[in-house]
This record gives structure tokens, sequence and C-alpha cells, in this order.
């Protein structure tokens, strides 16, 4: 199984350049995509799920160009887009099942997936209630049910945690991770701490334009040395904010404790720390930044 981005662009007929020479090979395991909004994730994952044609390069699923030959493609994925619609009429069942028999699962395989699949995600109590009823959350545990209907081989999910509780994105992120052995699993996200706990490999989006892809742990390293807690008064934290990237603050007794990213020491009284992703994301997307301007 291995997924390859070729030198990937998408721009709109408005002008706006969605994505921009994106090059990503991907095989089995957790490829974790982080950026802020507008950075090209969503446009990314349509046109990987070929609902989206690119405007150049190419993507490759097991050799074969998916431009040419989407049905490829679509026969393996599950899909999970940021904006999830349902009928709000049907039950949670009937739903998956209509979903179900439009990817051609027979009604024996149906009932069976479903049956497992409302268990895995926790709705098989409420699984005859109409999803008008359901919240925002228990909608987004059926858009995660029906993404995996067919046992996919390249599983895509768009901001996959928005409106779940604390428990149930933790009982989300464990079955990202029981699924990644097998499959390719993409997640997007603009939550550090999504991607912290479950992926292999993050890319990081600016603009459209890849500007890191590597290993959680080489993420870290590179900002090795470059982390600093400064305490400073309360008043004095508008100033820091203006002359370094601070990266997080906390209040305590004796000032503001600013966590300071900088290629040296920002002040004698600062002291190094151990970074974290949300360090090195906010990093390497201010770098990025950086690069941009004229």
């Amino acid at each position: 199984m291995r997924l390859v981005i070729s030198a990937l662009r998408k721009q709109y007929r408005n002008g706006v350049v969605a994505l921009d020479a994106v090059d990503l090979d991907i095989g089995p395991g957790i490829v974790g995509l982080l950026g802020p909004n507008g950075a090209g994730k969503s446009t990314l994952m349509r046109v990987l799920a070929t609902i989206t044609r690119p405007t150049s390069g190419r993507i490759t699923w097991d050799g074969h160009d998916i431009t040419h030959e989407p049905d490829v493609l679509r026969t393996v994925l599950g899909y999970l887009p940021q904006d999830f619609g349902v009928y709000p009429h049907l039950s949670a069942a009937e739903f998956l099942a209509y979903l179900a028999a439009a990817k051609g699962l027979t009604p024996a395989v149906a009932r069976r997936r479903i049956a497992g699949l409302l268990e895995l995600v926790n709705l098989a109590d409420v699984g005859k209630r109409h999803l008008g009823t359901f919240s925002g959350g228990m909608r987004q545990r059926v858009g995660i049910a029906q993404a995996l209907l067919s046992d996919p081989r390249l599983l895509i999910v768009d901001e996959p945690t928005a409106g779940l509780d604390p428990e149930e994105r933790v009982r989300f992120r464990n079955l990202l991770s029981e699924l990644s052995g097998e499959r390719v699993v993409i997640l997007s996200t603009h939550i550090v701490s999504d991607v912290e706990a479950v992926a292999t490999r993050i890319a990081i989006l600016r603009h459209g334009r890849l500007v890191a892809d590597t290993s959680p742990e080489a993420l870290l390293r590179s900002l090795h040395g470059k982390v600093w807690e400064w305490v400073i008064p309360s008043a004095e934290l508008p100033a820091v904010q203006q002359r370094h990237l601070v990266s997080g603050t906390l209040r305590r007794e004796d000032g503001v404790h600013a966590r300071v990213l900088a290629d040296g020491s920002p002040a004698a009284a600062a002291v190094p720390l151990p970074p974290t992703l949300e360090d090195a994301y906010i990093y390497h997307l201010s770098r990025a930044g950086e690069g941009e301007r004229p």
C-alpha cells in the first residue's frame, strides 16, 4: 500500500492557490496533517478522495494514477469530510445501511458491519434513534462509522474530533491506532494533541505548501536548544511578544512564565526547556512565514 503525491497543485478559478508543489510518499501508518485554517488541508483531503481534481501534479495509489483511474482508489477508500451531513429523519442504523448499499455491500455483510461499528463508536444503544435528535458529537461518531463501512485500506479523516468530548476523543485516538497497522491513515487537524497521541509521521502545511514532513521525534529534535522559559512581570508581556515568538504563557505568583522559542537565550534569566510538538508546530509555521515576507 503506497500513496504517492508528486508536485501537486490546486488553483481555483478565482486565482487562489490552495496547494502548491506538495510532495508526499505515504505508506501504512498514521500521517498527521497539521496546519492553521486556510492552510489547504481540506483541499488536499478532497483531492485525495477524488472529489476535486488537481490543477497539476500526480497522485498514485499502488502505482495507479487516481486522476485517470479514480475507481482504483475509491473501492478502498474511507472518507470523513470536515462538513459531514446526515439525513435527520433516518436512524443511525438506517443511514449506515443506505450508505452501505451505495458502497455495494450485501445486506448480510452490511448488517454485521453496522452492528460492529455502532458498538465501536459507542452508539449501539441509540442506533434506532433519528439522527435529527443526535448531538454534534454523536453525528461525528456516525461519520466515523460510515468512513469504516467498507473496511478501507486508505482512511482519510478531516477534523474528526470536532464536537467530541474528551472521553470520545481518547476513544477515537485509540481506534485510529488500532486501525493503522494495516492501513494508510491520514488525519487532518489543527489540534496538535490529536496528532501527538497517534501519528507516526507529521506533515505541516502553510498557505498550501509543505513546511515540514518528518517523524514526531525528528520534529522535536529540530527544536533542541530553542525553547526557553522566561519569568517576567505581566506588564512586560506585550513587549516580549513583540520581540520574540511566544508559544505559551502561565501566570504564577512570581509573574508570567513565558515559553519563548528562539535560537538563542532571549534573556540572562531564561532557562532552557524540553520542546513539545506544539512548540515545534508554532516554530516551523513562524519560520515559513518569515520566508514568505518580501
